[in-house]
């Protein structure tokens, strides 16, 4: 069945993309924050931001890199679900949907670790993503956010 879909207006790197999911889930478990609203996902280097009540300190950061490398490995499924809006999974925010967004919705799953609506490219597992490193962080304290750099290197 063919899904009509908003067009998407950027080709990702499916290994970044997917990863990015990834991270999100994980800042969300570690931290209590919701998923970045600014992220510039590219090849050669990623960058995105999160809200946090507190600067991480080196050990978080070092956890937030095992994480994400333990989840990479255990070689999660990811896999699409189409859904009408009054269908949307309890689990399944909307609220960074654009205002135009289609009635139909592709749902992304990562193994039954994450789920969000994305209509970019992804892997089809996550052991196909890579190893994620973490390249850096910068803290800025008076809007409290935490911008994290980094890259998937192919295995």
């Amino acid at each position: 069945m063919d899904y009509e879909l908003n067009t998407h207006n950027k080709e990702e790197f499916p290994p970044a993309h997917t990863a990015e999911h990834l991270l999100n889930q994980t800042m969300m478990r570690m931290f209590g924050c919701e998923r970045s609203r600014n992220a510039h996902i590219e090849r050669k280097k990623s960058k995105i931001s999160y809200i946090l009540d507190h600067k991480p300190d080196r050990n978080e950061e070092k956890e937030i890199e095992r994480r994400m490398n333990e989840l990479i490995a255990e070689d999660l499924p990811v896999t699409f679900e189409y859904v009408d809006r009054d269908h949307v999974p309890d689990n399944v925010q909307l609220d960074r949907l654009p205002d135009d967004a289609s009635e139909t919705l592709r749902i992304v799953r990562i193994g039954d670790y994450d789920a969000c609506p994305c209509i970019g490219k992804h892997v089809r597992s996550t052991a196909q993503i890579g190893k994620f490193v973490l390249l850096g962080t910068n803290w800025d304290e008076m809007k409290h956010s935490f911008r994290v750099r980094f890259k998937i290197v192919a295995e």
